[in-house]
């Protein structure tokens, strides 16, 4: 039985290598009123092709039946991602934190 040991070297070494990358600041960005207005407007085309889209894939794995039942479900599970982002995802990608996630100062937007 061989060990993988190359593999796991190249992998920490990688690792070693991404350090530096990770100890630079990273400048602040200030927000355009005009950028976030067309990012607002790309993800409402976005989700409005995605929900269908991947309902009607899934629909199209099941029987005639279940067709109705699969479209609502990922209709649902949509919503409630919505609502998770509202809630704390928002707050978490754009408050001040540490170098990996946000703060939540900021909950329910």
């Amino acid at each position: 039985m061989k060990r993988p040991v190359p593999a796991i070297s190249a992998a920490v070494l990688v690792g070693l290598l991404a350090l530096p990358a990770l100890a630079e600041e990273t400048p602040r960005i200030l927000l355009d009123p005009g950028h976030t207005a067309w990012m607002m407007t790309a993800t409402a085309l976005v989700l409005l092709m995605t929900i269908p889209g991947v309902a009607l894939f899934y629909g199209g794995m099941v029987r005639k039946a279940n067709v109705l039942a699969t479209l609502m479900q990922s209709f649902a599970v949509a919503c409630v991602v919505t609502v998770v982002w509202v809630v704390a995802g928002y707050s978490l990608a754009f408050t001040e934190g540490n170098s990996f996630i946000g703060g939540v100062d900021r909950l329910f937007l």
